[in-house]
């Protein structure tokens, strides 16, 4: 099966007026529930007057998302978060999250007017975000000597992986991210270098 799928590109914000409410929508790619909660956080700091921060997310392939969730913030059930939900899950996006920060502006806009009001904000950024491939990814931990630390980053700057964590005791253990279709590729590499790896399950 194949395991790549499209993700928001970056950071994306826009914002529409309706009945004097300001309705902020941002996107972002996120990976865990953690990265989540810190840009929600980051969007109550950034508008700490607003009346609503609400959001929508989802993790993983679409349309069968390892997880997904919504939050109404105070907006009557069902009237934020999951009309932000619904827009993301027709968009064929995963690792996707959308926050939409409301000013109110004095006008109620009755249930349906908030649904309308929400999703047309998500799609305001969705619609436009670029999109790239998410690729699966597979964790490998390299041992080697402290000078060998930079040819095995230079190696992860060619080949689009990253030392996700290092540890420099005696040997230097790296845990080194690689797009799956280049596992095979950094094997080879550690054994002409003569390091010791192993497959991080």
């Amino acid at each position: 099966m194949n395991s790549e799928y499209p993700i928001p590109a970056g950071f994306l914000e826009r914002e529409t007026e309706i009945k004097k409410s300001r309705f902020i929508a941002r996107v972002y790619a996120v990976a865990s529930r953690a990265e989540v909660k810190a840009w929600v956080e980051t969007a109550h700091k950034d508008h700490p007057d607003a009346r609503h921060v609400c959001w929508g997310y989802q993790i993983g392939r679409p349309g069968s998302a390892a997880e997904a969730a919504m939050n109404d913030d105070g907006e009557p059930s069902g009237t934020a978060g999951k009309p932000i939900l619904n827009v993301i899950q027709h968009k064929d996006m995963g690792d996707v999250l959308v926050v939409v920060i409301r000013y109110f502006g004095g006008t109620k806009l009755g249930a349906g007017g908030l649904v309308r009001a929400y999703a047309g904000a998500a799609e305001s950024v969705l619609s436009e975000v670029d999109r790239v491939v998410q690729k699966t990814m597979a964790a490998v931990v390299v041992s080697m000597s402290f000078a060998d630390e930079q040819p095995l980053r230079h190696w992860c700057d060619l080949h689009h992986a990253s030392v996700d964590e290092i540890d420099y005791g005696v040997p230097v253990r790296a845990t080194v991210g690689v797009p799956a279709d280049r596992l095979a590729s950094l094997i080879e590499f550690c054994e002409a270098q003569r390091f010791d790896y192993s497959l991080d399950r």
